[in-house]
C-alpha cells in the first residue's frame, strides 16, 4: 500500500502529465511523427496506471473517511489568505479512474476517428488539457482553486465544441454553451463568496466545520448553497440551463464522449456531492425537484429525435437528472455510484455511434438501417451499453439508478414528495423505448440509404479496442452489488460531520444534533434511512430532518428505506422490460404506424420536437430583452455620452477657435498697431535728417515761428 506522501506525488504527477501533454502537443505537434498524437495517448496512460495504483492503495485500505492533504500558501495579503492544495481520498481515487480511465481510451478512439483532420495534433492537445483542467477539479481542496479548474473546464469545452469552428452551427454551439455556463457560474461565484464571507476559509472541511457549528446557517445558508447549486445547473447542463448540452454535439464525437462521460457534465454533480454538507435543507429540495423535471423532460424529447448523437445527448441530461435528485434526497452516495457507471456506459454510447457515423457519414438515424452484420463488434457493445442505461439486471446501471429510485422513493414516503419518485419512474420507462429505438433503428430492419451501406465496415482496432474494454466495464462496473455493500461503500460514504468538526475544535447548536443522528448509520456508511441521510448530509443548525431523526424512530426508517427499495427495484425493473418490449413492438416489428400517432399527437410532437421552446422562449423573453438593453445602452452612449464628450470637443473647439480671433485681431493688432505706429514715426523723423545745415536752418526759423505765433495767439 502507498504511503501518504507517495499518493500525493502520484496525484500531482497524474494532474501534471495531460498539461504536459497539451504542451508538447501544441507547441510541437506539427513538427513531430505522427503529429504527436503518441505523446498524448501514452502520457494518459502513464497518467491512467497511477490512478489504478491509487485505486488499488484506497482499496487495501478500505477506510472511506481516510484522507491524505497537501497544501501551501499561495496568496497571503493580511486579512486574505488562499492556500493551493491536493485532496486525496476515496471519493478522489474513484474520480481519478473514471476521469483518467475514459479520457485514455478517448485518446486512442481519437487516433483513429481523427485521422487526416487539418488540425489532428491540436485536438489532442486540446484533449489533454481538457482533461487536466477536469483533474483539477477533482484534485482540489479548496473553493477558490475548484473554481479556478472549473472556469477551465469550461474554456476547454469552449475549444472542442467549436474544433470546427469553421461550420458556423460549431461556432454558435461553442459561444451558447461558454455564455450558459457563465449565468451558472456567476451564482457560484456568489455561494463562494458568502461562504468566505461567512467563515473566513475556503477550505472543504473546514467550510463543514462551520457549518456545523453554526458559524453560517438559516437563510444564509439556503441561499448561498442555492448559489453552489447553480454551478452544477449550468455545468451539468440542468433544467432550465440544459440548453447548450444538445447542441455541444457539433464537437468532434471523441469530445461528445469526453464531455458526457468524465468531464464537464460530471463536475457540477462531482461538486455538489463534495460538498454535500453545505447544502442546507432548502437548498436540498430545490436541488431534488431540478434533477427530477430535468430527467423527465430530457427523457421525453429523446422520443422524437433522429440525430443519434442528440438523442444520446437528452439521455445523458436525464441521467444527470438522476444523479442530481438523488443529491437533493440526501445521498450523495449512490449519486457519485451512477455517476460512475454511466462514465462507463455512456462513453461507450458515443464512442459506438461515431463508430457508425464514421461508417456511414451521418448522424440521422433514418440514412442508417442493417449495421450490425456490418458492424459486429460496434453492435454488440452498443447493446451492451443499452441494456446498462435501461437498467436492465446484472448490468452496471442497474445497481446504481436502482439505488438512486429507492432513496428518492424514501424520501417521498417520510417527507411527502412523491412527485420525483414519479418523475424518475416514468423516465425510467421512457429510456429504454428511446434506447432501443437507436438500436433498431440503426443495426436492424433494412438498410435505408444503400450507398451508405454499401461502404459501411468496422472500424479499426484503435475504435474497437476501447469498445470493448468500456463494453466489459459497463457490466462490472458496479461490481453486481449496490453501493452500501459492494466496492463502492470502501470508497465513499456520507460525511461524518461531527468528526471532521471535532478536528478543528468546533463544536455548536448542530453538534448534539448530528451526535445524536450518527447512530442510524448502517454499519456500511450509508445511511439507514433517507430521512437520517439527509439529516447529516445537509448539517444546518436546527434542522428539522435532524429532529426527527432524534425522536428514537431509527429502526422505523430503516424499515421505510428497505421497503422503498423493494419497491423501488421492482417498479425499476418492470418499467425497463416494459419500455424495452414496447420499443420492440414498435420499432422492430413495425406493429404501430408511427406516422398516424405522430399526426394524431401533432401538438405533443411539436413540442417535443422543438424541445420544449426553451431556446425560443429565451429568445423572445432574456435574449430580446438583452438586445434592448444593449440597443439602449448603445443608444446613450452614441447620444449621451457621446454627445457630451463630442459637445464638449465642438465648444471647446470655438472657443479655441474665438480667441484665436482676439488674440490675432484685438492683441497681436493693438501689439502690432503700436509698432506700426512707431516705425512709420520713426520712418517720418528719419525724413527730416537731411543732413544739409541749410535745411535745419529752415526747420529752426519755422520753429521759431511757430513758437512766436503759438505765443501771440495763446
Amino acid at each position: 500500500m502507498m504511503s501518504d506522501n507517495a499518493i500525493l506525488y502520484s496525484a500531482l504527477a497524474i494532474l501534471g502529465l495531460p498539461l504536459l501533454s497539451y504542451v508538447l502537443t501544441f507547441f510541437f505537434g506539427k513538427k513531430l511523427p505522427r503529429k504527436g498524437d503518441w505523446i498524448g495517448v501514452g502520457l494518459m496512460g502513464l497518467a491512467e496506471l497511477l490512478a489504478i495504483r491509487i485505486f488499488i492503495s484506497f482499496w487495501k485500505l478500505g477506510d472511506p473517511t481516510h484522507r491524505v492533504e497537501g497544501s501551501f500558501t499561495w496568496i497571503d495579503l493580511g486579512g486574505f489568505k488562499v492556500d493551493a492544495g491536493v485532496l486525496v481520498d476515496g471519493t478522489t481515487a474513484i474520480m481519478l479512474m473514471v476521469v483518467c480511465t475514459v479520457s485514455f481510451l478517448v485518446h486512442l478512439y481519437s487516433v483513429g476517428y481523427m485521422h487526416g483532420d487539418r488540425r489532428y495534433e491540436r485536438f489532442f492537445a486540446f484533449l489533454g488539457f481538457f482533461t487536466f483542467s477536469m483533474l483539477g477539479i477533482v484534485l482540489s481542496n479548496n473553493l477558490f482553486f475548484l473554481y479556478v479548474f472549473w472556469e477551465l473546464v469550461g474554456l476547454a469545452s469552449y475549444l472542442l465544441i467549436g474544433f470546427f469552428f469553421h461550420k458556423h452551427s460549431a461556432a454558435n454551439a461553442n459561444k451558447k454553451a461558454f455564455l450558459t455556463n457563465r449565468v451558472g457560474d456567476f451564482g457560484f461565484w456568489l455561494g463562494i463568496l458568502v461562504f468566505f464571507t461567512a467563515t473566513g476559509t475556503l477550505n472543504y472541511f473546514e467550510l463543514f466545520a462551520h457549518v456545523h457549528a453554526g458559524t453560517i446557517k438559516g437563510s444564509l445558508l439556503a441561499w448561498a448553497g442555492v448559489g453552489l447549486f447553480m454551478g452544477c445547473v449550468g455545468k451539468s447542463a440542468q433544467m432550465p440551463l440544459h440548453i447548450w448540452l444538445p447542441d455541444a454535439m457539433e464537437g468532434p464525437t471523441p469530445v461528445s464522449a469526453l464531455i458526457h462521460a468524465a468531464t464537464m457534465v460530471a463536475a457540477g454533480v462531482y461538486m455538489v456531492a463534495r460538498l454535500a454538507p453545505l447544502f442546507g435543507p432548502e437548498a436540498g429540495m430545490v436541488i431534488l425537484y431540478v434533477g427530477a423535471i430535468t430527467a423527465f423532460i430530457a427523457a421525453t424529447i429523446a422520443l422524437v429525435k433522429t440525430d443519434i448523437k442528440r438523442v444520446l445527448a437528452f439521455s445523458t441530461l436525464s441521467q444527470l437528472g438522476y444523479m442530481v435528485m438523488a443529491l437533493g434526497a440526501g445521498d450523495s452516495v449512490n449519486s457519485m455510484f451512477h455517476l460512475t457507471t454511466h462514465a462507463m456506459f455512456k462513453a461507450l454510447l458515443f464512442l459506438g455511434a461515431g463508430s457508425v457515423i464514421h461508417a456511414v457519414h451521418s448522424q440521422e438515424m433514418p440514412d442508417m438501417g442493417g449495421l450490425r452484420k456490418k458492424m459486429p463488434i460496434t453492435f454488440v457493445t452498443f447493446v451492451v451499453a443499452t441494456l446498462a442505461i435501461s437498467g436492465v439486471p446484472f448490468f452496471a446501471g442497474f445497481y446504481s439508478k436502482d439505488g438512486i429510485l429507492g432513496s428518492t422513493l424514501a424520501f417521498g414516503m417520510i417527507e411527502g414528495h412523491y412527485l420525483p419518485f414519479i418523475l424518475g419512474i416514468t423516465a425510467a420507462a421512457v429510456t429504454p423505448f428511446y434506447m432501443f429505438r437507436i438500436v433498431f433503428m440503426t443495426f436492424f430492419g433494412k438498410p435505408r440509404d444503400q450507398e451508405k451501406f454499401d461502404h459501411a465496415h468496422e472500424s479499426g482496432w484503435s475504435m474497437t479496442v476501447p469498445l470493448m474494454i468500456l463494453g466489459a466495464l459497463s457490466i462490472c462496473a458496479a461490481g453486481w452489488q449496490t453501493a452500501d455493500v459492494g466496492w463502492f461503500s470502501r470508497f465513499m460514504v456520507k460525511y461524518d460531520v461531527p468528526a471532521i468538526a471535532a478536528e478543528f475544535h468546533m463544536e455548536g447548536p448542530a453538534a448534539a444534533e448530528h451526535l445524536d443522528t450518527s447512530h442510524t448509520d448502517d454499519g456500511h456508511g450509508t445511511p439507514a434511512d433517507t430521512h437520517a441521510a439527509q439529516a447529516d448530509s445537509h448539517a444546518p443548525a436546527g434542522d428539522a430532518h435532524a429532529a426527527t431523526a432524534d425522536d428514537g424512530h431509527g429502526d422505523a426508517h430503516h424499515d421505510v428505506h428497505h421497503t422503498a427499495h423493494v419497491r423501488a427495484m421492482a417498479m425499476s425493473i418492470g418499467a425497463a422490460f416494459l419500455g424495452i418490449l414496447a420499443s420492440w413492438w414498435v420499432y422492430h416489428r413495425r406493429k404501430v404506424n408511427t406516422a398516424a400517432i405522430q399526426a394524431r399527437l401533432s401538438g405533443v410532437h411539436t413540442v417535443l420536437q422543438g424541445q420544449y421552446f426553451f431556446d425560443e422562449f429565451y429568445a423572445a423573453t432574456i435574449y430580446r430583452a438583452t438586445l434592448w438593453w444593449a440597443a439602449m445602452c448603445a443608444a446613450f452612449d452614441k447620444y449621451v455620452v457621446d454627445g457630451i464628450v463630442n459637445g464638449t470637443g465642438y465648444l471647446t473647439r470655438m472657443m479655441s477657435w474665438v480667441a484665436g480671433q482676439i488674440d490675432r485681431w484685438v492683441v497681436d493688432g493693438a501689439v502690432n498697431g503700436v509698432a506700426a505706429v512707431l516705425q512709420g514715426a520713426g520712418e517720418g523723423f528719419r525724413r527730416l535728417q537731411t543732413g544739409r545745415v541749410q535745411t535745419y536752418l529752415v526747420y529752426a526759423s519755422a520753429s521759431v515761428l511757430l513758437l512766436v505765433l503759438v505765443y501771440r495767439v495763446l
